[in-house]
């Protein structure tokens, strides 16, 4: 299961689940593991990837961390200006952007 109808149902699944179903992609799990509260999981996940959808996670991973030098370069590494939204409402963007058909 790598697509989702709606955020909600994302949520619904970190709620009620221990683990990540097992056919989504890593950039999926780390933000599984993100909205779980396990920023250094999420983090581990995408450090070795080099995906632009990866590259943006980290960013975004950064960013909630307070790291602004560091999530401006993963920004850039993504192509993808600092947001100046809240980091909810990127977070669901990203998720939208990787997992809602």
């Amino acid at each position: 299961m790598t697509s989702l109808h709606s955020i909600q149902e994302f949520y619904k699944l970190v709620e009620h689940l221990e683990e990540p179903p097992s056919s989504w992609k890593k950039e999926q799990v780390a933000l599984w593991w993100d909205a779980k509260g396990n920023w250094e999981k999420a983090h581990e996940l995408v450090d070795s990837l080099s995906t632009s959808n990866a590259t943006w996670i980290h960013a975004y991973l950064h960013r909630k961390e307070g790291d602004n030098w560091n999530a401006a370069y993963w920004y850039r590494q993504a192509r993808k200006p600092v947001p100046d939204k809240t980091l909810e409402a990127e977070f669901e963007e990203i998720v939208m952007a990787l997992m809602i058909s």
